[in-house]
């Protein structure tokens, strides 16, 4: 009896359509009202077919998010210290050479970290997480200790810019894609909490690397990170796990080039773009701009960690309140808000108290771009859910719905937006040149995030969620 009603249970359809009031729907608008914004789409979504698998909690599945959180915590966590390290390159290993030439090292941290996504995608889809994550952990550690042996700026370019950044990128996207196939109801609560290793790590990071470089030196600073890192990396291989076996399908061009044929998701691409390009200047750029205007090195080296700290709870908020209110809903406010906070405390005032007030406000705001660009990303129409596909997908990505190869397309769309994490520090530090004071790179950076605003809504207001 209940093999009969599946079929048709699959066969009902939701037309998505956007309220009067902009919120988003998932129902025919005759009988739904302004209860029903993007919350109900999400819903339709996240529950998965009938007959899903997904466990939903469990001892497995919890160690599962545990082991994820440390590969966030020695992958974003460790680039979100970024800059401590500009500042210290600037201003003692590398200086002599330009603030641009430096700005090299943590742009192509950032822009392996998310331009891997193609081949850790198909690569995941083939053999699983396992391998991955182990070469990454490999070579992730193996960069930073070669880091701590460098003296030139080649050297540190190919060691902490190219060998670790690639080893992240291999641990972070596979621990991902394994959460979406063991939670199902809970994934914005098990993402939420996985992106908090992320604001750890960038809280312990910079205070750890500026402590220790004062007390034992740059190269012994650099060794006990790589152990810290290989403590937790181990304790990620020995959990993270796949819910299925990997099922291979090759990427085909017409699913690679099938996203350029709808305008939504170019809207939507350009917004992560813009976002993308401004979201790591301040991260990056932050305590060199604080000592260029006067703050002392004991508390410039804290603004890093600060704003990581905020971003710490903008996470949980952004994973448990996109479950209740929508993950696109979310993100426009946060793009807003990121973008007015640079013209509004980091552009007109410098002062100490104006700093860490930017820092704690931006770094709430921005701290919702890690937990909802790959979901939001997924959930854009060309990876749309169909109901004869099963949610148990052995690629599940984050809050991800079963298309035909989720890791592959999705990791591929993560890669349209790397240059721009490869072009923001230097660009920052470009602009810098052609203004009489550092705060001229500053307001690009603003008018990026608030264009990714603009896209945002387009896309939203197209009703195609």
């Amino acid at each position: 009896m209940s093999q009969a009603q599946t079929p048709h249970r699959s066969e009902q359809t939701l037309t998505p359509t956007i309220d009067d009031q902009g919120a988003i729907s998932s129902a025919p608008p005759s009988s739904k009202g302004f209860e029903d914004t993007e919350k109900d789409a999400e819903k339709v979504v996240v529950t998965g077919p009938p007959g899903s698998d997904a466990p939903d909690g469990g001892i497995v599945a919890w160690l599962v998010v545990l082991g994820a959180w440390c590969t966030s915590f020695c992958s974003f966590g460790w680039l979100n210290s970024v800059g401590v390290f500009q500042e210290y390159y600037q201003t003692t290993l590398l200086s002599n050479y330009s603030a641009s030439t430096i700005a090299w090292i943590p742009s192509l941290q950032i822009f392996f970290m998310m331009g891997m996504g193609p081949i850790i995608g198909a690569l995941y889809d083939n053999f699983g997480p396992r391998w991955l994550i182990l070469i990454g952990s490999l070579l992730h550690v193996f960069g930073i200790m070669m880091t701590s042996l460098a003296s030139k700026y080649w050297q540190i370019l190919l060691a902490q810019g190219v060998c670790s950044a690639i080893g992240v990128s291999a641990i972070f996207q596979p621990s991902l894609s394994c959460i979406g196939g063991w939670f199902n109801l809970k994934r914005g609560a098990a993402f939420g909490i996985l992106s908090t290793g992320s604001s750890i790590g960038g809280v312990i990071f910079p205070i750890m690397v500026s402590h220790l470089i004062e007390k034992v030196g740059y190269g012994w600073a650099m060794r006990i990170c790589a152990f810290l890192i290989l403590f937790l990396l181990i304790v990620a291989n020995l959990t993270v796990r796949a819910f299925h076996p990997p099922r291979p399908q090759p990427m085909t061009r017409a699913q690679m080039v099938k996203p350029f044929h709808e305008m939504e998701f170019l809207f939507l691409l350009g917004g992560f773009f813009c976002f993308t390009y401004g979201i790591f200047v301040p991260i990056n750029y932050l305590p060199v701009q604080a000592l260029a205007a006067g703050m002392s090195n004991d508390l410039a080296q804290y603004l890093i960690p600060i704003l990581n700290a905020a971003s710490l709870f903008g996470r949980l908020f952004s994973g448990f309140m996109g479950d209740k209110i929508g993950r696109y809903n979310i993100f426009v406010v946060v793009c807003y808000l990121s973008g007015i906070w640079i013209l509004a405390l980091w552009i007109p005032d410098t002062s100490n108290p104006a700093l860490i007030a930017f820092a704690i406000l931006f770094g709430f705001c921005s701290g919702a771009y890690v937990s909802l660009i790959a979901p939001s990303l997924c959930r854009s129409p060309p990876c749309p859910r169909s109901a004869s596909v099963p949610a148990s997908s052995s690629s599940s990505l984050p809050l991800a719905v079963s298309p035909p190869t989720p890791s592959t397309e999705q990791s591929s769309r993560l890669l349209l937006v790397s240059p721009a994490s490869r072009s923001s520090p230097a660009s920052c530090v470009l602009l810098e040149r052609r203004s009489s004071s550092s705060l001229g790179s500053i307001a690009p950076d603003s008018r990026c995030l608030l264009y990714s605003d603009l896209a945002t809504r387009v896309f939203i207001c197209s009703g195609i969620i």
